[in-house]
């Protein structure tokens, strides 16, 4: 491997994160829908609670789906680094390879 190197665990850490927030809001979202706003008593205050339940499980919901995206994406950059470190690798075996020869052939020029 080349010198450009990036330890495959920090994309491991970030994948566990992310997926450990994903799975927080959704268990957020599932509480929020089942909310009984009947404890709150009079009417009106009911529908305000349900109603903010709802609001706020429909964003949690789109925080959890761009939370799984930022999984999808971090997979694919640790796939696209280690492609990159690979091919930086071969390069630079390739130029040692050529150093080497044209050291070879200049001593034996001399």
């Amino acid at each position: 491997m080349s010198d450009l190197r990036l330890d495959g665990t920090v994309f491991e850490e970030l994948k566990r994160t992310f997926s450990s927030v994903s799975d927080r809001m959704d268990a957020a979202r599932r509480t929020l829908k089942n909310t009984d706003g009947s404890a709150v008593g009079a009417g009106k205050l009911v529908e305000d609670v349900h109603e903010f339940a709802d609001e706020w499980g429909y964003g949690i919901k789109q925080l959890g789906k761009h939370t799984q995206g930022a999984v999808k994406m971090i997979d694919k950059i640790d796939e696209e680094f280690s492609k990159l470190d690979q091919a930086l690798a071969e390069s630079l075996k390739a130029a040692q390879k050529k150093s080497a020869k044209e050291k070879s052939a200049q001593k034996k020029g001399d």
